[in-house]
């Protein structure tokens, strides 16, 4: 039996309908030939679930909660209870998609069950489907377990041959054998009364109040959140960042947070929001970092270690938009000087990489960090930028969600694919009512950047100076 740790422990402990702790996906695919229907989809996922294991497992409290819980098989489990179909009505345009992915992402998975679903949404206009993919922060850490995407993506439209075996659960364990378990567990490995003796004060911990001052306890983004969501999306070409990346410097990853912070300043100017030239918003960002010097060069075989958040100030106040990208580029200068950030084309080029597993990743720290005084969470994932199919139909689109935390009213999940960026946006349906405009915004920072581009100017050779 394999235990929780105390971080995934109280995630299941932190799961109320306010906060559900699910990390999810939205991938558009095109309409192929051979429409990919829901029989399919079972087939496609029946014979990949055996590369997740976890997929098919519960987690389970052990008696008196004298230790962590456990993972066991799920003796009923039952593929058609988290495989799932809906459709949209006529004429199935991007609104209606949203308004049922907000409302998919607000329910919580059942603890029952193996934590995850995936709902194939049918009815988009032109024939597309789309898929969401919804994981427990418990299941995906990026170690021991991915993101069901993962195991779904292929580089070629021709599906893989994968050995598949009837499966047949394991026993669940009794009370008294758990209880028994811990306690030999426990004592043969002493790190584990400190993990349980960690997940104990946590609990504790997280109904205290907060010591002193928050600085972000006020403002737009602040709320006790509701139990109802929503969705929005925003898609730009990547061309776009990249020419004002090598008209202004910096890196693509600087671009997307200047035009975050610029699409937030709009977005509270049509509110009526004051703003003034000081103020900002702290977002925790969550950045791969090398784990040690002897492997910065290389590439890590799993993401759960290389992810740590850094707390960036967005310049919401700064009124010119080349100023604004420039004071995130030099706030995040230092991260990039100590030689901690890892390359974005060592990322993409992880055996398997699939974006939604780093984004879950990204959304623990997040959630691990929730007690760090920040607004919101930004996670961007560079992603390949070749097609890639999924039960053999091209991927289109692909949108991350990411839960709230706290008292935050909205996260912002950003991935780069085949020449595209696409920013996921979950906000709370009635802090945020308006999560459409605060996407329009977006749009229209990024078009701001664009603007101030010359037309002659290309950025310099690596290494060498403009002259």
């Amino acid at each position: 039996m394999q235990r929780l740790s105390p971080l995934d422990a109280m995630f299941l402990h932190q799961d109320h309908p306010e906060t559900p702790r699910q990390v999810a996906s939205l991938a558009i695919l095109e309409s192929g030939e051979r429409p990919l229907d829901y029989d399919r989809l079972i087939q496609v996922i029946n014979e990949r679930i055996d590369l997740v294991p976890r997929y098919r497992q519960v987690p389970r409290r052990i008696p008196g909660g004298i230790g962590m819980p456990v993972w066991v098989d799920d003796d009923h489990f039952d593929l058609s209870l988290h495989v799932r179909r809906s459709a949209l009505p006529r004429p199935g345009g991007r609104d209606a998609l949203h308004d049922l992915v907000g409302r998919l992402i607000a329910r919580r998975l059942d603890h029952a069950r193996p934590l995850w679903e995936l709902y194939l949404i049918e009815g988009l206009e032109g024939g597309e489907l789309a898929l969401l993919f919804k994981s427990h922060q418990a299941l995906v850490d990026g170690s021991h377990t991915v993101d069901l995407a993962q195991v779904l993506l292929e580089e070629t439209q021709r599906d893989r041959e994968i050995p598949h075996e009837e499966w047949t659960p394991r026993a669940r364990p009794g009370a008294v054998d758990l209880v028994s378990e811990s306690v030999r567990s426990q004592l043969g490995r002493p790190a584990e009364l400190l993990w349980n003796a960690e997940y104990q004060w946590n609990r504790v911990a997280s109904k205290l109040p907060a010591l002193g001052p928050d600085p972000t306890s006020h403002g737009p983004l602040t709320t006790t959140l509701s139990r109802h969501r929503r969705f929005t999306t925003v898609s730009a070409p990547l061309d776009a960042f990249r020419r004002v990346r090598d008209e202004h410097g910096g890196t693509i990853n600087d671009v997307i947070l200047a035009v975050i912070a610029g699409g937030l300043r709009g977005w509270m100017l049509t509110r009526a929001e004051p703003v003034t030239a000081k103020t900002s918003f702290r977002a925790l960002v969550p950045m791969s970092i090398a784990r040690d010097a002897s492997e910065a060069s290389g590439l890590p075989t799993s993401l759960g270690p290389l992810v740590r958040g850094l707390m960036l100030t967005l310049p919401v106040g700064e009124a010119n938009a080349v100023v604004r990208l420039h004071q995130v580029s030099y706030a995040l200068k230092g991260h990039r000087e100590m030689g901690s950030a890892v390359a974005a084309n060592k990322l993409s080029s992880l055996p398997g990489f699939a974006t939604s597993t780093f984004h879950a990743v990204g959304a623990r720290v997040a959630a691990d960090e929730a007690g760090r005084p920040y607004h919101l969470v930004i996670t961007n994932v560079p992603g390949p930028q070749d097609p890639v199919y999924m039960a053999g139909q091209q991927l289109k689109e692909i949108f991350p969600a990411i839960p709230l935390t706290g008292h935050r009213a909205l996260s912002i999940g950003v991935t780069s694919y085949d020449g595209h960026v696409y920013f996921g946006v979950v906000a709370d349906r009635e802090a945020v009512p308006d999560a459409d405009v605060l996407a329009q915004c977006i749009r229209e920072a990024l078009e701001e950047l664009t603007e101030t581009i010359g037309p002659r100017r290309t950025r310099a050779p690596r290494g060498r100076k403009r002259p």
